[in-house]
């Protein structure tokens, strides 16, 4: 018999508004939760207990399951393993030098081919009679490290994206151990990955533990992940990413964007956060993030104008999206 989770819509509550010229023109909806060092909910809107797919927020976890199984990497090329990368030429250098290093190409990634996010660069490998291709598309970071695994491992690298291969099934287990919550969903991502579900309670408590981990385990595989994506925040994301903006401007902060309106980051002190924009949209995003982390203790005026999301009339700003919570609101 086939069973079906809550409608996550009939629970969802507005996290941001839009304005235009004093007017609400929009209203995106949505969960939220907020939990302090020791696992109690600072701020809750909607229902974040409900199930969803945490997108590409998931690559920190993928990326110490990897690290567990014998990945050896260093930092910039473990940044990229977290990364859904611009396909700027740095992020594609960084995928390439991991490909070599581990007696591989790009021949052998099985990613979605796509064009890179960062117009510039999609422009530029247009304009050089290139076409959508695996390198450039933003997970091939992640693809990379997970062939590279494989080769460490002694794993085949054939049939590495079928969920019942040892890295796939090193990484549903770490999903589980890290959120602390069975995965009941399996599907396919988009860049062709397994995905596994988890509720957003249990996705920020693991990005909690990613980001707390330099000072609990500074010599585990969740610190060193830590480590790479704080050190490293241009290669998570790119030039003009929100992901790169707010880990620069808070120190420690591990933060990773998802498809479809996914956000989740922990905090040095083991503080994290998690939400879900109801209509997938990415708009929204830096606003309820800087929201949710003053909620978590940043000081708003480290964040609150990386929140600042202009609405333009002709060009000129006449609104802007601002959080339905919070001071920021």
């Amino acid at each position: 018999m086939t069973t079906f989770e809550p409608d996550v819509a009939a629970s969802a509550v507005p996290l941001a508004r839009v304005r235009r010229g004093g007017l609400v023109e929009s209203v995106h909806l949505g969960h939220l939760v907020v939990l302090d060092p020791d696992g109690a909910e600072r701020a809750v809107l909607g229902h974040p207990a409900e199930t969803v797919w945490a997108r590409s927020s998931l690559k920190p976890v993928q990326a110490v399951a990897m690290l567990r199984s014998g990945l050896q990497v260093d930092d910039e090329q473990l940044a990229l393993a977290c990364a859904s990368h611009n396909g700027e030429e740095g992020h594609l250098l960084v995928v390439e030098r991991t490909l070599a290093e581990h007696g591989l190409t790009t021949a052998d990634l099985r990613n979605t081919p796509d064009w890179p996010l960062d117009p510039d660069a999609s422009w530029q490998r247009r304009t050089a009679g290139h076409g959508p291709e695996p390198l450039t598309q933003n997970c091939s970071g992640k693809h990379a490290a997970m062939l590279a695994t494989c080769v460490a491992a002694g794993w085949s690298p054939a049939g590495y994206l079928d969920a019942g291969h040892p890295l796939q099934r090193a990484v549903h287990d770490e999903v589980e151990a890290l959120t602390g919550e069975p995965v009941r969903h399996t599907t396919v991502d988009g860049c062709g990955a397994p995905l596994f579900s988890t509720s957003l309670v249990g996705l920020a408590r693991a990005f909690g533990r990613v980001a707390r981990a330099p000072h609990d385990e500074p010599d585990g595989p969740l610190a060193r992940v830590a480590r790479a994506m704080t050190g490293h925040p241009w290669l998570v994301a790119g030039t003009g990413r929100d992901a790169t903006a707010f880990m620069t401007a808070v120190p420690g902060l591990v933060a990773k964007d998802g498809a479809e309106g996914v956000y989740a980051a922990g905090l040095p002190d083991g503080s994290c956060l998690a939400f879900k924009v109801l209509d997938g949209a990415a708009r929204p995003r830096p606003a309820v993030l800087a929201a949710a982390l003053v909620a978590a203790g940043v000081p708003e005026d480290v964040v609150g104008p990386l929140g600042r999301t202009p609405v333009l009339g002709h060009g000129v700003p006449v609104g802007d999206v601002r959080a339905t919570f919070g001071p920021l609101a």
